[in-house]
């Protein structure tokens, strides 16, 4: 800005001040713009044809400032930076003020000497008592958003900046920050700057709304809005309760209803009387609603209101006690617990889990291949009342089908030449008292099926060649990756025994679908060796990867760069290849489900379901001669791939009738 514009601001703002005003041809066209000239001329005593220079408050003043809004810094961090991801490409620098003007945040060019000397800086004092009008400085006097657009600022240096800032108030409504996106050049019109003062109040609500939940986050916190389809995400009312249903406080949304309702009197206002309901239809939301959403209308009108219940994250003897009108809270059980972090569809199997480890109902566990379906299986076995009983696992793909039915029931003296003298209990009569588990249940027989269903009706198990049964105590667990009621209606599962099984399922999500990858790998890693870290770039490759066989292969994965590693620390160059590349590759898919591959090749076949849904037989041969020719009839390769066992391959080809080449 040349010195004859400066001149020219200089007498427009000197004459404002005085008797001139109204017959000056520029005058101000934002009220809030008007009376900051009239304080900084008549109570500052400032005089806008002696610029004053940028003033930085000291390293220790800073700090000081800073240390009284750490908490509001630490909910803060993630909005402006939301913000300055928005605005930055468009030249603008980010500033956070503290309620006295001073800049306790700063985001942008920190080498731009001009940024600096412009006072758009880390510690700059922008109160208007020194600067004189300014975005920051106008706001904090007014309480109000605005623009200070190039000649709206009182100093005659500040003319080519233009500086937007919406105020952030604590939860009594006292000023507690001032946000502000400012730049060193811009558009003439003021209205260039009509999206940043929407974009900027937006995002001061978000972070006051942020701070206010993290203030009372020991309370019960309802949330509201005239939207029923918004207000899980985006409620613009909220308000903090005690346990009687007083309004403990609101953000501003909130505090200017209250206001329409009570606007004189200064006592305490309940939820329940602006809400015309009972303190229980509050307090039921989320036990009664459908959606976890109940209608209000406000008192005396006929403005209605979508809410709903943010709960306390601890409770202590002077908290409300949601649960006992909701529901009880749940029982904190680690050895369950810590199977997962922060991944819904975990949550609920964890859940459901504790409510049903003591009871003896069987349940049903699915999930794909190295989910960790046996380390549920083991965990709730040993959280449940038979946890000092044995707990036994039968995999019934991987023994050999002709052994299986000894190695369940078990067999008397004499039934088998080269058996024991004395015969052999069974896994059955071995887990008496305890847990049986079951896994890849949908590969058993069906001829050993009807045993089974009946070892589980009658509470008896029969060896084979004995003549009378013996009576047994077991609680079965099953697991499966295949889709059993496929396979019922395929004739190949009983479902009377599918029924006798599944007294309640259990899901287990894939890794690749789970929210809580990175937990898990630490707490993967630091089993197999606590000294060992992660660095950034190989935590980066792992949680970008497919994982196709689940947490097991995550297990092998972090095994193998454990291994190889030298310096205690783990890097993208210790993963194996497949973890770097991020190629896609099939899913490993349970043997039974090549059913459901697509031939865009017939020699090389691709995966599109990785659950057990099975089609003819027809198709499910030429499916899996497919895969073998593939694999050059290499039966282990298939089974890796499948991930399943070499028996599983071998009794699946012989039910197909597919026959190995002679020359293999």
């Amino acid at each position: 800005m040349n010195n004859a514009s400066q001149r020219r601001h200089i007498d427009t703002v000197l004459s404002y001040g005085g008797y001139q005003a109204a017959n000056k041809s520029y005058s101000p066209t934002h009220e809030l713009i008007g009376r900051s000239w009239q304080r900084c001329l008549s109570e500052y005593g400032l005089d806008p044809s002696r610029p004053r220079p940028a003033r930085i408050v000291t390293h220790q003043t800073l700090r000081e400032h800073q240390d009284s809004v750490d908490e509001f810094l630490n909910v803060a961090r993630a909005g402006v930076e939301q913000l300055y991801s928005q605005i930055a490409s468009l030249g603008y620098v980010l500033l956070l003020s503290d309620h006295r003007g001073i800049m306790v945040q700063f985001l942008g060019d920190k080498h731009d000497d001009r940024l600096h000397k412009a006072g758009l800086y880390l510690g700059a004092d922008w109160s208007e008592q020194y600067a004189g009008t300014s975005a920051v400085g106008t706001c904090i006097k007014e309480g109000q958003a605005l623009t200070c657009h190039r000649v709206d600022h009182f100093d005659s240096s500040h003319i080519s900046l233009t500086c937007t800032a919406a105020p952030i108030k604590d939860p009594s409504g006292q000023l507690l920050a001032v946000l502000d996106i400012s730049s060193l050049h811009s558009s003439r019109t003021p209205e260039s700057q009509n999206f940043a003062l929407h974009l900027i109040q937006l995002h001061a609500r978000l972070i006051e709304d942020a701070y206010f939940l993290r203030r009372y986050r020991h309370s019960l916190v309802f949330k509201c809005d005239q939207s029923r389809e918004l207000v899980q995400v985006n409620g613009q009312l909220l308000f903090a309760l005690d346990e009687q249903g007083v309004i403990l406080a609101a953000n501003t949304a909130g505090r200017a209803l209250l206001t329409q309702y009570q606007p004189i009197s200064k006592e305490a206002i309940t939820l329940p009387d602006l809400l015309e309901c009972q303190w229980r239809d509050i307090l039921s939301i989320t036990y009664e609603s459908k959606d976890g959403v109940r209608a209000f209308r406000v008192s005396g009108t006929q403005q209605m209101l979508y809410g709903v219940l943010i709960e306390p994250r601890k409770k202590s003897s002077s908290q409300l006690d949601v649960s006992q009108v909701i529901s009880s809270q749940e029982e904190s059980v680690s050895a369950l617990d810590r199977l997962c972090a922060d991944d819904p569809a975990m949550r609920q199997t964890i859940s459901l889990a504790k409510r049903l480890r003591h009871r003896d109902v069987s349940l049903l566990i699915l999930g794909e291949t190295g989910t960790g379906k046996e380390v549920l299986a083991k965990a709730i076995h040993g959280t449940s009342h038979r946890a000092d009983s044995p707990f036994m696992a039968v995999n019934c793909a991987a023994i050999p089908e002709s052994l299986i039915e000894s190695e369940l029931f078990g067999y008397a003296p004499g039934t088998f030449t080269g058996g024991r003298a004395k015969g052999a209990k069974g896994l059955i009569q071995e887990a008496n008292g305890g847990t049986l588990f079951l896994d890849e249940i949908g590969d058993m027989p069906l001829h050993l099926q009807s045993r089974l269903l009946r070892v589980l009706a009658e509470g008896q198990v029969l060896p084979l060649g004995a003549s009378q049964p013996v009576d047994i105590d077991i609680r079965v667990l099953a697991a499966t990756h295949c889709n059993l009621t496929q396979l019922i209606a395929d004739g190949q599962f009983r479902e009377d025994l599918y029924y006798r099984l599944n007294g309640a399922t259990l899901k287990l999500p894939t890794l690749k679908a789970r929210a809580d990858k990175q937990y898990l790998i630490k707490l993967l890693l630091e089993r197999i060796n606590p000294a060992v870290r992660l660095r950034a770039d190989a935590m980066s490759a792992l949680l970008a990867y497919s994982w196709p066989g689940n947490i097991r292969q995550l297990v092998n994965t972090l095994t193998f760069a454990e291994a190889v590693c030298e310096t205690g620390e783990i890097t993208v160059h210790h993963l194996p290849d497949e973890c770097t590349q991020h190629r896609s590759r099939s899913a490993i898919i349970p043997l039974s489900s090549v059913g459901q591959v697509i031939h865009t090749n017939p020699e090389r076949p691709t995966v599109i379901n990785g659950h057990c849904q099975l089609e003819s037989a027809a198709v499910q041969q030429n499916d899996l001669l497919a895969l073998l020719r593939h694999h050059r009839w290499n039966i282990s390769a298939v089974a890796k791939q499948l991930g399943v066992s070499r028996p599983t391959v071998y009794r699946r080809m012989k039910k197909l009738e597919i026959c190995l080449p002679k020359d293999v």
